[in-house]
């Protein structure tokens, strides 16, 4: 999915809302565990109650690992759900890959050629030659781990090294990289004070948020000081909207929560 199309589904939805399918098997509805597929039917159910309101679905793959074959086998059957019924929706796969370029290879071509999907989290830690390999897929894109939401975010992500905060240089740097116009960035919501600094570095790339809702990231806040003349945003939630309910009508609970939030980003757009 290009960007352009990203921002078209953003106006016509006026929502920047993704919404993070971390299923876990202890928390879905009970009466679920008796499906073939617990996984697979929660995401569905999900998916159709709450895609009106929502431009992006991010599973987090470690829930998928967690259980082994079958769980990887959810994760194939939801993604390929999403690309067939809602080709419009942008689909991550939260997967925080990045190693050595012939690794970095493979992932890529794991989760953008073969499963599908339209952009994967990286982590830059290794840095170029493990961060290009997913870049290389057209209209494709690799979402750098910039500013996480995590308490251990300042262990290393806003130590000064010459002067410079480290998640600023890692930025600053990522621009330098091959097909770099196909990155887009993660900063967490619980950090929103820092997002006007990283406009002055990337103004107009797109900014994965997490941690608004269930982490105590304000959406306010977001939007004052991250959003461009494009939107340029993807704000997650996950708990706050998927776990919402433990009742068989978790559904229409969920499409709830997400329309709350959605009439919220539909406010903010007026200022744009």
């Amino acid at each position: 999915m290009t960007t352009k199309d990203l921002i078209a589904q953003i106006h016509k939805k006026k929502s920047f809302l993704c919404i993070g399918l971390d299923t876990d098997l202890e928390k879905i509805p009970t009466y679920l565990l008796s499906e073939e597929d617990p996984i697979f039917s929660f995401n569905k159910a999900i998916i159709d109650a709450t895609h009106q309101f929502a431009v992006a679905y991010k599973p987090n793959t470690a829930f998928y690992e967690a259980c082994g074959r079958k769980g990887w086998k959810s994760l194939t059957k939801t993604i390929d759900y999403l690309n067939k019924n809602y080709p419009e929706i942008f689909t991550i796969a939260d997967a925080k890959r990045g190693d050595i370029g012939n690794t970095s290879s493979m992932y890529a071509k794991a989760f953008l050629q073969e499963m599908g999907f339209d952009s994967v989290t990286v982590a830059p830690y290794m840095g170029k030659d493990s961060v290009e390999p997913f870049l290389q897929f057209r209209d494709k894109h690799a979402i750098l781990l910039a500013l996480t939401s995590n308490e251990g975010a300042f262990d290393f992500q806003t130590l000064e090294i010459d002067n410079t905060t480290l998640y600023k240089k890692v930025i600053e740097i990522s621009k330098d990289w091959k097909n770099s116009e196909r990155l887009m960035y993660v900063v967490g919501a619980t950090k929103a004070e820092y997002l006007a600094e990283i406009r002055k570095i990337i103004p107009d790339s797109f900014l994965l948020v997490p941690g608004v809702g269930a982490q105590g990231g304000s959406l306010v806040d977001v939007c004052k000081y991250g959003m461009n003349k494009n939107v340029g945003l993807l704000v997650n939630s996950s708990r706050g909207i998927i776990y919402a309910s433990e009742s068989s009508n978790f559904p229409e609970i969920a499409a709830a929560k997400a329309e709350v939030i959605q009439r919220e980003m539909a406010k903010q757009m007026e200022n744009l």
